[in-house]
């Protein structure tokens, strides 16, 4: 039984969409074009998949291909592909739902930064609604490849709320998309301008994107020639792409303008790729990859889980199988984009088997050093460029201090931090200049963790490595504590956390910590009684030398400001008593060692600890009294 026609809503989120497509794409209206041919070229790519197991798919027309046209006359673009076209379910899940699409994502995105608009609408799989950003009115018409003729799908909307569902007859295969053009978009009526857009962002989808063939204009002035994008029925069709597979050109056939295209082509991004590596493997196993590293990162980078599908895609001789193989990379170079074509894979390869497959343990070992020598290339030959990656994808490159041992020493090579030997936050240092730099007798790469840049440079446990002219790493990343977890070591020098453990001391500074620690037993002792359960132990520090107090940490031990992040988070973290290390030289505590009053010994045995907490990141239990406590001691 056929479905009637119907008319529905867009879901909320769709409308939203519509809505923010078409008021903020109007500076780069040209790529509705580049998205529906993407989609068209997937949908083709699918049908070429599915076809290995039922060639029948393409019974009629064995042909994948993409038509573009145009009618001056009724000022309509069509797209058309011979793919696998949609039944009307999935016409309602992926145009008219938000389903798996990446939208509510979109939204998120495009709400934090609006000027990055036209970048964002292909990541996102939202492509198909920037048909509205020219047209006033959108046509699907659809049909499943292998069914009837009378099974295909009708879907009509203004792109102002509301859609219309019917059925069609439709005698071929695949989907059409009519854009009815509003009123001032005649530029892309223009044959010459739809084939330029073409070779601009399309020039390299593997299947030909055809267009009518024109005649050439009479006279010497083609442009003014009236009928020139006129189309007579019968019109010869002639391909207007390359409609090759770009990666399986030899390397000096191709320009560094055709590389940046592809890659513009393939990421959905308006900006130039900062690098690329093309390589063709010879051998048992033969493969090609070509990867690239983005100028910026994709919205998405940091945003969802990390079950969240990304990676490359995966070709096996030419026939595209999968969109994001997250097999091909460890999940730390999710940013990377590019493509991967293997000969020696199975065509009905499957995810799961993906998973298992030994073959593919090779290229994934191929694709992680051409990545991470393409950093390191940067990292010697333009310091410029490598510093705006590590700014972009320094974060995500720490992951794979955790995930990938194998490669820990390489990568924590291309990790940079600040330190207090460098000028401000955006000068940083790496790990193999720090050791070249290391003081005389200095056998550990010393840093410290904080909750922000400021915190880690003006902590009071750096006071002692300064007065040493020793440099301390200043680590101000969340996931900075996490990796440190791991990279325990790096070219056989252990790192050590400034704040955790004893500080390594020469005789004659054993010997002062001793006497310091003896003479001012008393006043440890009234510290404690005063402190009771709030602390573990009080001590005499060798950190300090112009703070009154610090927090010291075990070897083990969490660092405060991360403690509190993962208890935020509803993560169970055992709570400890701190250890206090106070400076007896300092005012406060000779004030504290001879004050008789209790109840303002209290109040200043109290505020050490407070302030040793705040400037070590840690919340205090009860921020109201700590008010008070100061008052008192001021008033």
């Amino acid at each position: 039984m056929t479905a009637a026609a119907e008319t529905r809503r867009f879901e909320a989120e769709v409308d939203q969409v519509l809505h923010l497509v078409t008021h903020s794409l109007y500076s780069h209206k040209e790529i509705f074009l580049r998205e529906l041919v993407s989609n068209a070229s997937d949908a083709c790519d699918k049908l070429r998949f599915e076809s290995i197991a039922n060639p029948d798919l393409l019974a009629g027309d064995p042909e994948l291909r993409i038509e573009l046209s145009w009618d001056k006359d009724a000022r309509t673009i069509t797209v058309r592909d011979t793919g696998i076209g949609m039944d009307r379910d999935e016409v309602v899940a992926n145009i008219g739902s938000i389903a798996s699409s990446g939208t509510r994502r979109f939204l998120e995105a495009l709400g934090q930064d609006r000027k990055a608009d036209a970048r964002l609408i292909g990541q996102f799989g939202v492509g198909f609604y920037s048909a509205f950003v020219v047209a006033d009115r959108v046509t699907v018409l659809t049909r499943r490849a292998g069914a009837p003729a009378e099974a295909g799908v009708r879907w009509e909307s203004d792109g102002r709320g509301e859609y219309t569902l019917g059925p069609a007859t439709l005698e071929s295969r695949g989907t059409i998309v009519v854009l009815h053009l509003k009123e001032g978009e005649d530029e892309f009526l223009d044959g010459w301008k739809l084939r330029s857009l073409v070779r601009k962002y399309s020039d390299h989808v593997a299947f030909p994107i055809r267009m009518p063939k024109e005649a050439p204009a009479a006279g010497d002035d083609k442009d003014k020639d009236k009928d020139k994008d006129k189309q007579e029925p019968g019109t010869q069709w002639e391909t207007a792409n390359d409609a090759s597979a770009l990666w399986t050109r030899p390397k000096p056939e191709i320009t560094d303008e055709e590389y940046r295209n592809f890659y513009k082509s393939l990421g959905h991004d308006f900006n130039d790729p900062v690098a690329w590596s093309h390589n063709r493997v010879e051998g048992s196993q033969s493969f090609t990859t070509l990867l690239y590293i983005p100028s910026q990162p994709p919205f998405d980078l940091m945003m969802g889980g990390r079950d969240e599908r990304k990676g490359l895609k995966l070709y096996i001789k030419r026939v595209f199988i999968m969109d994001a193989a997250e097999e091909l990379l460890p999940h730390y170079l999710r940013f990377v984009r590019g493509v991967v074509d293997a000969d020696d894979l199975p065509l009905n390869v499957s995810r799961e088997i993906l998973q298992q497959n030994r073959q593919l343990e090779k290229i994934r070992g191929a694709c992680v050093k051409r990545v991470l020598d393409l950093i390191e290339k940067l990292s010697r030959d333009e310091p410029e460029k490598f510093a705006a990656f590590i700014k972009a994808f320094g974060n995500t490159l720490k992951e794979g201090i955790v995930e990938d041992p194998g490669n820990r020493e390489r990568i924590a090579k291309l990790l940079r931090f600040a330190s207090t030997k460098s000028e401000g936050e955006e000068r940083t240092v790496s790990l193999d200049d720090y050791i070249a730099r290391m003081a005389e007798g200095q056998d550990a790469i010393w840093y410290i963790t904080a909750d922000g840049h400021r915190a880690a440079a003006g902590s009071p446990q750096l006071e002692r490595f300064r007065a040493k002219g020793i440099e301390v790493l200043l680590m101000s990343d969340r996931i900075d504590e996490w990796m440190l977890g791991h990279l325990r070591e790096y070219a056989g020098k252990p790192l050590r956390h400034v704040a955790k453990g004893e500080l390594p001391l020469d005789e004659a500074e054993k010997t002062r910590q001793e006497e310091a620690a003896q003479a001012a037993a008393p006043l440890l002792e009234r510290i404690r009684s005063l402190l009771g359960e709030a602390v573990g132990e009080v001590r005499v520090s060798a950190r300090l030398t112009d703070s009154p107090s610090c927090l010291a940490l075990s070897e083990w031990e969490m660092a405060p400001h991360l403690a509190h992040l993962l208890r935020e988070a509803g993560q169970d973290v055992p709570q400890g008593k701190p250890t206090l290390e106070v400076n007896p030289r300092h005012a406060l505590l000779q004030r504290l060692l001879g004050e008789h009053d209790d109840a303002r010994a209290a109040d200043l045995a109290h505020l050490l600890l407070e302030q040793a907490q705040l400037a070590a990141g840690a919340p205090l239990a009860d921020p109201a009294a700590f008010v008070q406590r100061v008052n008192r001691l001021l008033g």
